[in-house]
């Protein structure tokens, strides 16, 4: 992991430490730099001249390539260093006042090595089954939304810690035909094995073949529905409601949720949350996915 640091960093690195020329290199420069060399230029991707963050990019055993993002306080490195990453949870990294960047990403190495697993499962359901939602999913994504036919479908939980185990879920269509269905998921429950592949466990509990990812069966309809009322169009045949036969108009912004609403849905269901706060026209509340910030006007059209 050793190499020589290319010319264009040690020009950056002069050029930063030269900022002024009455205040000599600080020893913070210096240590991260030396750190820096220590991982591996070739590795580095973006460091910021406070210093405050460095990004390394760093491949697993399955050649995914992953930005790591090493947030440095000011009193590093007497204060840990934070972390971000595409993951979909982060460990508590060891560190000590000996401690130094290459522990990080050594330890964040470990911390992919155990994650296998999990997205091995991920790519399992993506290449074998109809995946409705998310359409382009984050490696930090533990959740996925699949067709089962019949107009209905199923939104899977996975465990990142534990990808083999039985999954949460949710059941999505009529009520009619998710109550067969989750009888059966209830039923067979107990029938879930380690041993056997994810896939397989499914089909098991459902009692049926699930529609694989070549299906095309009212996939497009499927492809943009709100997550609130679970439905692609507004329902037509209310005069009253200028909104009627709209597709969702209304995205997550945070990456690893982007779930898609009907702007209206959106606004009842901010309405009947207490938490919701009010700003002059606009509701400010959290996603009913993922819990980050949604903010709508109250008299959307």
């Amino acid at each position: 992991m050793f190499t020589s640091p290319s010319q264009g960093f040690m020009d950056f690195f002069t050029e930063t430490f030269q900022i002024s020329q009455s205040t000599p290199p600080s020893d913070l420069y210096r240590s991260v730099y030396s750190e820096i060399e220590e991982v591996g230029w070739k590795h580095l991707v973006s460091f910021e001249r406070d210093p405050s963050s460095v990004n390394f990019s760093v491949i697993d055993e399955n050649e995914r390539k992953h930005i790591l993002e090493i947030r440095l306080p000011q009193n590093y490195p007497e204060s840990s260093p934070s972390i971000a990453a595409d993951v979909p949870y982060i460990c508590e990294f060891k560190w000590s006042m000996n401690s130094r960047l290459k522990d990080i990403v050594q330890q964040f190495q470990q911390l992919l090595q155990k994650l296998q697993k999990f997205w091995s499962t991920m790519d399992s359901i993506d290449k074998n089954l109809l995946v409705i939602y998310p359409k382009q999913p984050t490696l930090a994504c533990s959740y996925r939304q699949i067709y089962l036919g019949n107009d209905c479908c199923l939104l899977l939980f996975i465990d990142a810690q534990n990808p083999t185990s039985l999954p949460g879920c949710r059941f999505l269509g009529l009520n009619t035909t998710t109550e067969i269905i989750r009888k059966k998921w209830q039923r067979n429950g107990r029938k879930w094995s380690n041993e056997r592949s994810f896939i397989e466990n499914l089909s098991l509990l459902l009692e049926t073949n699930i529609p694989g990812c070549t299906t095309t069966f009212q996939k497009e309809e499927w492809e943009i529905e709100c997550g609130i009322c679970y439905a692609g169009q507004l329902p037509l045949g209310d005069d009253s409601q200028a909104n009627n036969g709209e597709y969702p108009d209304y995205t997550c912004d945070n990456p690893c949720c982007q779930r898609a609403f009907h702007t209206v849905c959106l606004r009842d269901w901010l309405r009947s949350i207490t938490t919701t706060k009010k700003s002059f026209d606009v509701l400010f509340g959290s996603c009913p996915y993922c819990s980050d910030p949604v903010a709508v006007k109250i008299n959307a059209s």
